[in-house]
């Protein structure tokens, strides 16, 4: 049980600075407008997305709604298996990172599995992104350099 609170705690914070982020970039930018806020290196600039990450396959937004489902449901049912409190945070942050943008699919113009990810942190003009995909992508970090670990040990 203190295992799957973790879990889901971690889960709920990162998916609620998920909502709340992209509320406030809803709330307070102008689409296409950028705000910068380390010179060129960061800036603030609301788009939306109907891709993956470089707007990969954007018009077939129905994929990644599908394998975002997916991946929520593996993650939790994984969850239960795991003993490692490290390994259990990490899943915690991937669940809420495919869960934030999951939501913008569903929910998000133009509905029913389509809608756009709102992404507004844009990195030097290389990709714009979201605390869901920030979430993601640490996750699979950590996730890395945990499975790196564990092969390490076990020589």
């Amino acid at each position: 049980m203190k295992k799957w609170c973790v879990w889901a705690g971690t889960a709920l914070a990162w998916f609620v600075a998920d909502l709340a982020t992209k509320q406030w970039a809803l709330a307070s930018l102008s689409p296409g407008e950028k705000k910068p806020v380390l010179g060129n290196l960061l800036s603030i600039q609301l788009v939306f997305n109907p891709g993956a990450a470089f707007s990969f396959l954007a018009s077939h937004t129905w994929v990644f709604t599908i394998v975002a489902g997916v991946a929520c449901i593996v993650v939790a049912l994984f969850t239960r298996k795991v003993d490692s409190l490290q390994l259990t945070l990490a899943l915690g942050m991937l669940e809420a990172g495919a869960a934030g943008n999951l939501v913008d699919r569903l929910f998000r113009q133009p509905y029913h599995g389509q809608g756009q990810v709102v992404d507004f942190i844009n990195y030097a003009d290389f990709f714009v992104g979201n605390v869901a995909d920030i979430a993601i992508v640490l996750s699979v970090l950590w996730l890395a350099l945990l499975g790196l670990r564990g092969k390490e040990e076990s020589k």
